[in-house]
């Protein structure tokens, strides 16, 4: 249910971007639009990781630079039953968390300095099931392609102001422009919002099923939820775009926040703790982390 809803978001964020250049352009416009989207989907497919990780200046980190980072990694991509993704972090003090790449095949995951310093080992365990869910559901490829399509829509309409009119007689209402420039943005961020909640809701069942543990998950999201709003992250700031890769909003409202409300995530995680549990303790799958109550959170430098 949530991939066909999925699509049909996707769908109405394309026909938005086609009906833009519709608008401005005509019938020819809408196909230049409808070309530029597959482009720029393309373009996404093959790039989207790489783009995201140099945009934070992401190192990557293995079993010698950070062992036990990454064998937490390994052991939760095991019980996901996916492949070994390349392993992140971020030198930022907002703590937050993303996945990227186009198929679990060609995936990695991110943690900033700041997660790894804040929470448990248990919980970063769960907030790592979390960006694995996301890799297992196939999200991380749909919402870059999904903020592609929203930023282009976004540009077109900026442009627009400035574009000149007349000389064919082809769809050149002012007020229809005018609409256009201010609705136009407005309804690629509700679509964009659509899209990200759902799927955020699907990969918190996700991450506490592969780590086995949703309660330390649903803490993870209390500790770090009002963190990332008191400390800006420097990436997002300047790419408003990126907040929706992350596993909590990052210094914006409620109301506009591509995430859904972070208490109503947690209830429904202290809500499957029971059954989720017993999820990890089939035999085929091995246990995330060894539980060690109030154990420091891991060392971002890679000291155990």
């Amino acid at each position: 249910m949530n991939g066909m809803k999925t699509a049909m978001l996707l769908a109405a964020l394309t026909a938005l971007f086609m009906g833009l250049g519709y608008i401005f352009g005509g019938a020819g416009g809408a196909v230049i639009a409808l070309i530029v989207a597959a482009g720029m989907n393309l373009f996404t497919y093959w790039n989207a990781d790489k783009i995201v990780l140099r945009m934070h200046n992401a190192r990557e980190v293995d079993a010698n630079s950070a062992p036990e980072f990454y064998a937490m990694v390994a052991d939760l991509a095991r019980n996901a039953r996916l492949p070994m993704p390349h392993v992140y972090i971020v030198e930022d003090p907002s703590p937050n968390a993303f996945a990227t790449g186009r198929n679990p095949e060609n995936a990695a995951v991110a943690a900033t300095t700041g997660l790894l310093s804040m929470l448990s080992r248990e919980e970063v365990a769960g907030v790592m099931a979390h960006e694995l869910g996301h890799v297992r559901n196939r999200d991380t490829l749909i919402m870059t392609m999904v903020a592609t399509i929203a930023g282009a829509i976004s540009m077109i309409a900026n442009f627009a102001l400035f574009m000149p009119r007349g000389g064919n007689g082809e769809n050149h209402n002012p007020m229809a422009g005018i609409l256009a420039v201010i609705v136009a943005p407005f309804a690629a961020m509700i679509v964009q919002m659509a899209i990200s909640r759902t799927r955020e809701y699907g990969a918190d069942r996700a991450g506490a099923e592969i780590s086995g543990n949703p309660r330390a998950l649903a803490s993870a999201l209390a500790k770090i939820s009002g963190a990332a709003q008191a400390i800006p992250s420097t990436v997002a700031e300047r790419n408003p775009a990126a907040a929706q890769l992350y596993i909590v909003p990052t210094h914006v409202s409620e109301l506009f926040s591509t995430h859904p409300a972070t208490a109503r995530r947690i209830a429904a995680l202290e809500a499957m703790g029971g059954p989720i549990a017993q999820v990890a303790a089939r035999p085929a799958a091995r246990s995330a982390v060894t539980p060690t109550p109030r154990r420091s959170a891991l060392d971002p430098h890679g000291r155990p």
